[in-house]
């Protein structure tokens, strides 16, 4: 059974950065595309960004393109999240997924492998002055 574990959240000023991962166990990490996708105050998941299995490839929504980096160390099972001048915006849960999730909708978002509506426990980043 895979597991996904987020860290890394926390407050910080707009502006500023942070880097979130996700330690993934129970799959053989590099054979899966991953994803992030985060969940802002009283609204639906939004996905952000994806990278597929060997890492060549990133896709991110428009609301982070230039600002966030998704990577992955296969040989540590991890996926990271590099987000650089964050906004107010920016505040919600993060979750990671494992697939490449194009999209989402209410607490539901959609890949190759179809629909994810399983979350781990995520982690908070909050920007605010």
């Amino acid at each position: 059974e895979v597991q996904l574990v987020e860290s890394g959240g926390g407050l910080v000023q707009p502006g500023g950065s942070l880097r979130l991962s996700c330690v993934v166990s129970g799959v053989i990490f590099s054979n899966y595309g991953m994803s992030w996708v985060r969940q802002p105050p009283g609204e639906g998941l939004e996905w952000i960004s994806t990278i597929n299995n060997d890492g060549r490839h990133t896709y991110y929504a428009d609301s982070v393109k230039g600002r966030f980096t998704i990577s992955r160390d296969n040989a540590k099972n991890t996926l990271y999240l590099q987000m650089n001048s964050l906004k107010t915006e920016d505040t919600a849960i993060y979750y990671c997924a494992k697939d490449r999730l194009f999209k989402c909708s209410g607490s539901v978002c959609y890949g190759e492998s179809g629909a994810v509506n399983s979350w781990a426990q995520g982690t908070q980043v909050t920007v605010s002055s």
